[in-house]
């Protein structure tokens, strides 16, 4: 089938018809060691490349970091940030051999430069709304309400979809359980937003730096929204207004890490889990890739660091217990598959195409082990059009909205996309996995609710023993053209489009 919108979108939502986009990742360990840096890296440093961004993920903890600064600067670069407790530091740098040099310092594993463009200004990147909801809309919305109901409520034809309706009969969620929102920013101002917002636990993170300055955690005129929509699916405030979000009682942190461009950098995503996990983040949600590479070979040295990098923030995060939740992609890829053809990467300067193989090139943080990795469905409970898929690779699936033509809403709604918060108090549909991941990150900040004790890896297993099993069903085609549009592998409590099923609010709220 004809995939739905451009596949060099960053955040993992479909604009207009519906785009494409992924995440995955693995987690290498590092053997803690004292050994120092050597004192050299190079007698002569050249300082006449362009201006990049890497990362050094050293062994051992704040000895060999300090160590492994020295070489740095040594080598032509600039620290950053380091981040002495998984071993990975941030920096700059414009020796063309700054990462070769690197790699033959004592005490470090990995480097990498985390981008192919230099560290340059560049035109801003729309990645638009898909459909802004009329003031018509709203009204006709509104009539349907019943008491009980937000007013935009009726139009949200996901919350049914997985009880959440029934759920906030028993709870809206508990208001000491925070969801980060790692993403392009959250506008705090907005009014379904504001009652459930923790200022405390935002930041900007695109430098791979915390700025905490007052709204730095919200996207700029110009900049996306996405991040906002995201905010609203788990948290949106059950308060009369707007729409609900599946857990309308917890509560969301921003966490920018999107620049203006809409590229997620490894620093900035590094940056974000470490910030979520050490400010008491219960949840993280993560509806992007980290670029510029769609998949991130562990055998290349560059793209191997990123791995390395990223692992390192999501394992210390799970260790402080939080579960990470992430999108599985929209490019209707099966992850599971032998061979990947990707054409968009380096997707910040001039992509080549290549065969990758996802079992050694991962699409980071969703592959990554430990990630809760969720598949997109539509209103009829298909997996959507666009939906990444892959036996063992799903975990869980959820509504992320579909093409109208192709999983028509029950009335009242009247749109397969899904509703929420955009900036400036304002309300649109978008559709994606960007979309589904939402939806699960809620769900799980209803089980911590439930059961505020709970480990990481105990609320995982809920989230899936809770999950409604969801059979492949009939052969796949989506747009009933004849052609099968994708193959679903496995059985009903475990396959290839829902994992372990589509995730079940009610049962967060009462086992």
């Amino acid at each position: 089938m004809a995939h739905l919108g451009s596949r060099r979108k960053r955040a993992l939502t479909l604009p207009v018809g519906l785009a494409l986009t992924a995440s995955l990742g693995f987690l290498p360990t590092g053997t803690a060691s004292a050994a120092p840096a050597q004192e050299t890296p190079s007698a002569a440093v050249s300082t006449d490349g362009p201006k990049l961004s890497y990362v050094v993920n050293t062994r051992g903890g704040h000895g060999t970091v300090k160590q492994v600064s020295k070489a740095i600067e040594r080598a032509g670069g600039t620290v950053v940030i380091a981040y002495d407790r998984i071993g990975v530091i941030v920096a700059h740098s414009q020796n063309p051999q700054f990462a070769q040099s690197l790699r033959r310092v004592r005490g470090v594993d990995s480097a990498g430069a985390t981008r192919t463009n230099p560290i340059v200004p560049q035109a801003t990147k729309d990645i638009g709304v898909d459909q802004p909801l009329t003031a018509q809309q709203e009204r006709a919305a509104a009539a349907q309400a019943t008491a009980g109901q937000d007013p935009m409520e009726p139009l949200q034809w996901d919350l049914p979809a997985i009880k959440a309706d029934k759920a906030h009969e028993r709870s809206l969620g508990s208001a000491k359980v925070t969801v980060a929102v790692i993403d392009t920013g959250v506008d705090d101002t907005h009014p379904d937003l504001a009652p459930n917002f923790d200022r405390r636990g935002s930041a900007n993170c695109v430098s791979g730096a915390p700025d905490t300055t007052d709204g730095s955690w919200r996207p700029k005129t110009g900049e996306s929204d996405h991040g906002t929509h995201v905010a609203g699916t788990i948290a949106a405030a059950k308060n009369g207004i707007g729409v609900t979000g599946v857990a309308p009682g917890v509560k969301v942190s921003g966490i920018k890490v999107g620049n203006p461009d809409g590229f997620f950098y490894t620093e900035a995503v590094v940056c974000g889990f470490m910030w979520a996990a050490d400010h008491g983040a219960d949840v993280t949600n993560n509806s992007y890739y980290t670029d510029p590479w769609l998949f991130n070979c562990k055998d290349d040295p560059d793209q191997g660091a990123l791995v390395e990098a990223v692992a390192r923030a999501t394992r210390y995060a799970e260790g402080k217990g939080t579960v990470n939740v992430a999108a599985a992609g929209n490019a209707a890829e099966d992850l599971a598959a032998d061979t990947i053809e990707d054409v968009t990467s380096p997707n910040d300067t001039t992509p080549v195409t290549r065969t990758i193989d996802p079992k050694v090139c991962l699409d980071i943080p969703t592959m990554l082990p430990g990630v809760v990795t969720v598949s997109a469905t539509g209103a009829k409970g298909l997996k959507a059009s666009y939906s990444n898929y892959g036996n063992g690779v799903i975990d869980v699936a959820a509504p992320g909205g579909d093409s109208t033509v192709y999983q028509t809403p029950a009335p009242p709604a009247t749109s397969g996309l899904i509703l929420s918060t955009l900036p400036g108090g304002k309300y649109g549909y978008k559709a994606g996995t960007s979309m589904a991941s939402p939806h699960v990150a809620g769900v799980v900040a209803l089980i911590k609710s439930t059961h505020p004790y709970a480990s990481a890896a105990a609320v995982k297993a809920l989230l899936t023993l809770e999950a409604d099993a969801t059979a492949c069903g009939d052969p796949y085609d989506i747009d009933g053209d004849g052609k099968i549009d994708a193959v679903c592998e496995g059985g009903k409590n475990r396959n290839g489009f829902y994992g372990a099923g589509v995730v079940d609010a009610l049962d967060a709220v009462r086992w």
